[in-house]
């Protein structure tokens, strides 16, 4: 198949990296997971910590049945699609052959594209650099804001408000701020206890 037209139909996508291990952030943090990275990123984070998924010409495109041998040769079920920005590619196909293969599927996204694919939890990242798409709001299931400046505790109300009344709400501080905001995180999930604190604890752990 012709890889520009594989790409358009969510045959076959431009995967960076794909590795077993630990989730280490939000709500299913602890939990073993096959991590599925896809080049190509749109929006832009100045503290991105993988740069070099942005963009996606680096990597290699891959049928989607490759990409879910991968995931087979591992005993965990739990698969995490992340970017770069994985949103910006129809994952219908890929999530319903992960879902064939009995995988629960996660993602993680800046919600800045039109939504696709069939998940068992959406946690949806926001990000000042590109808009979400409205598609993202109902799709929710946790809503996890990175404080990078104080300005960012007003950007996650915002955006707390247009998501699901079930939607977790988590705040997490950027790696290397989170001497600096962690007091006030503290503080404010303490006097606003709808919200959770997120870690990165994988980095603690010194894990993919």
């Amino acid at each position: 198949m012709d890889k520009t037209k594989g790409v358009k139909e969510g045959l076959m996508l431009p995967l960076m990296e794909a590795f077993y291990t630990i989730q280490g952030e939000g709500v299913y943090s602890g939990v073993p997971a096959y991590f599925i990275r896809l080049g190509g990123c749109d929006v832009g984070c100045v503290w991105c910590d993988v740069k070099e998924s942005w963009e996606a010409g680096k990597w290699p495109v891959i049928p989607i049945e490759e990409i879910v041998e991968g995931a087979l040769e591992y005993p965990g079920r739990m698969v995490v699609i992340t970017g770069g920005e994985p949103l910006m590619y129809n994952l219908n196909p890929l999530t319903a052959l992960l879902k064939e293969n009995g995988f629960a599927i996660h993602i993680e996204t800046s919600g800045a594209h039109p939504f696709s694919g069939d998940f068992d939890w959406v946690c949806f990242s926001p990000k000042k650099f590109k808009a979400p798409h409205p598609s993202i709001y109902k799709k929710a299931d946790e809503l996890k804001v990175v404080i990078f400046h104080k300005s960012d505790f007003e950007f996650a109300e915002k955006h707390a408000s247009l998501v699901q009344e079930t939607c977790v709400k988590s705040i997490q501080p950027e790696w290397s701020k989170a001497k600096l905001y962690m007091d006030s995180i503290v503080e404010y999930v303490k006097s606003n206890p709808d919200w959770k604190i997120s870690l990165q604890t994988h980095k603690f752990m010194d894990i993919p």
